[in-house]
């Protein structure tokens, strides 16, 4: 399965909004379009960034991964990829400079593009 920073920076926008993301408990999330596979998927691969904490509910019938809160670094990384206008800008920078679109980059490139903006 690929990697959809785009999902990715959705998922951390639907956390940022839960009342209840406070680390006592998980909850589930649904993106229309979008399989609950690859939302678990992606829940993982931020968790493993360290950019939220989540837990894991796998069982023999397959992965299941669900949020519970963001991490410090997911607030930070949350704060510079807010704004729409920015985020597609260091996108298409990151692709442009790189022809992929690597986690690593892309903090790199939205960390410049506030700097920019001060």
């Amino acid at each position: 399965m690929k990697r959809d920073m785009d999902l990715a920076r959705q998922i951390l926008l639907a956390i940022e909004g839960q009342e209840d993301a406070d680390g006592s408990s998980w909850f589930a999330l649904e993106f229309e379009g979008v399989s609950d596979k690859s939302v678990s998927h992606h829940i993982r691969l931020l968790h493993e960034a360290g950019l939220l904490d989540a837990i894991d509910l796998s069982t023999m019938a397959g992965p299941e991964w669900r949020p519970k809160s963001l991490t410090w670094a997911g607030h930070e990384f949350l704060d510079a990829a807010r704004d729409e206008t920015l985020w597609n800008k260091a996108k298409a920078l990151v692709i442009s400079k790189t022809g992929s679109l690597g986690f690593e980059a892309l903090k790199i490139a939205l960390i410049e593009g506030v700097k920019a903006v001060m």
